[in-house]
């Protein structure tokens, strides 16, 4: 399908020079696409480790989430879901002021109607998402870092199963299918936990990055290779008529024919004087992580639903990821949820010995679940990608193709309409 005439400005010239705002997976995706075109583009990101949810989330390429957290049943479902009933989901009472706005957006997003509708538009990009992976990592000399062998959920008691396969089976789960863990495999697990497993099923068209780190070189080395910019610096300022100007923490403007606004959970703040109300907010997520692990190395992604954490062996690493804090950015990390997962590691009997390092990261989540992925029509100079939730390392790939299309006025392929920032005006 083809985009949506307010993603496109009429007659929008194709540009020769982009900036990229945002070094984050997306942001890396994107501006590859971009240079393999032949488009001039230049990387703007700060001088800092590769500490983003871009990086310290749990490695799953997760085409079967379709259905978006934006829905009556995931409301229905927050009250026992918790932080302090044992659940994965925090609402802080110090950033109340951060979430509740946030929440009451949430709900009005979450109607029947309109989860169909993201639920349709997940559903398109997801069907990308693997195919344009393996074409991305290819074009990087890299197509080991992607291994499809699915991932695994289990259970621990008997009613858990019996629900969560009720839940599974009554979801959308797009391009992926799955089936009971054989009992010869489920007791081989069973060998290394300390509770007991009541039942797993095994999702097929599934996958995961083997190694986070080496993702990010990789994509970084073919960038350059192919003639990219980076510039160290934060992006503080943003206008975008006749052309692009980017202004930088250290007074410098950058000026170029397109900017590309993929700067996660800062990007609100750099469109709203462009006359965008975004309503982002700092979905915080934590894990701990150990190289001292005898995980075997080709375990695939391990979700234990009861503990809402998944468990993922990457080449030199095992990780425990879990929780979704409503909160500010910069706010201190609550370090209970790290003890936490420790507990839930300890509880289990995973292989994760010291020293074990702690995580906090921030997904930039928009108040529908769904992306956001256009050219602002006011001032075409400006386009944007951004607000990928949980989806942002599975979507990363599709996502920089679409945007290379967009900015050259080509059929895009999946339609880019319900991702477009006006749904918000």
């Amino acid at each position: 399908m083809r985009p949506t005439p307010a993603s496109i400005p009429a007659r929008a010239p194709v540009p020769a020079r982009v900036i990229v705002i945002g070094n984050g997976v997306i942001g890396l995706a994107s501006a590859l696409a971009l240079q393999r075109r032949g488009v001039a583009t230049t990387l703007v990101a700060p001088d800092e480790a590769w500490r983003g949810a871009s990086w310290g989330n749990a490695g799953h390429i997760a085409v079967e989430q379709v259905e978006p957290l934006a829905s009556p049943a995931a409301l229905r479902s927050v009250p026992g879901r918790l932080f302090f009933r044992g659940g994965a989901v925090a609402l802080p009472p110090r950033a109340i002021a951060t979430w509740l706005p946030f929440a009451l957006k949430l709900a009005r997003a979450s109607t029947p109607a309109r989860f169909a509708h993201g639920k349709a538009a997940l559903g398109a990009i997801l069907a990308e998402a693997m195919p344009a992976w393996r074409r991305l990592l290819a074009d990087a000399g890299s197509p080991g870092l992607l291994c499809e062998d699915g991932h695994v959920v289990v259970w621990e008691t008997a009613a858990t199963a019996a629900a969560g396969l009720a839940r599974w089976r009554a979801a959308d789960i797009g391009t992926t299918r799955f089936e009971p863990v054989p009992p010869a495999e489920l007791d081989a697990w069973q060998r290394r936990s300390r509770v007991p497993l009541a039942g797993a099923i095994r999702f097929r068209g599934s996958g995961q990055i083997t190694d986070p780190a080496a993702l990010g070189e990789a994509l970084h080395a073919r960038f350059h290779a192919l003639g990219g910019r980076l510039r160290r610096a934060r992006a503080v300022g943003l206008t975008g008529h006749a052309d692009a100007r980017v202004t930088l923490d250290d007074g410098t403007e950058l000026t170029a024919d397109l900017a590309l606004v993929a700067a996660g959970a800062a990007s609100a703040p750099l469109l709203a004087p462009l006359g965008f109300r975004v309503p982002l907010i700092a979905e915080r997520g934590y894990h701990i992580e150990s190289a001292e692990t005898d995980w075997p190395v080709d375990a695939p992604p391990m979700v234990f639903e009861d503990r809402s954490m998944i468990v993922t062996r990457f080449a030199h690493s095992l990780r425990a990821a879990s929780f979704v804090e409503f909160a500010r950015a910069g706010d201190p990390p609550d370090r209970r949820k790290w003890a936490r997962l420790r507990a839930h590691v300890d509880a289990l009997g995973l292989s994760m010995g010291a020293p074990v390092g702690e995580w906090i990261g921030a997904r930039p989540t928009l108040s529908d679940y769904l992306p956001a992925i256009g050219r602002v029509a006011a001032q075409p100079a400006v386009a944007y990608a951004f607000g990928h939730q949980h989806l942002g390392l599975t979507l990363a790939a599709a996502t920089g193709e679409a945007v290379a299309a967009l900015v050259h006025g080509e059929s895009t392929p999946i339609d880019l309409s319900p991702f477009d920032l006006a749904r918000f005006t």
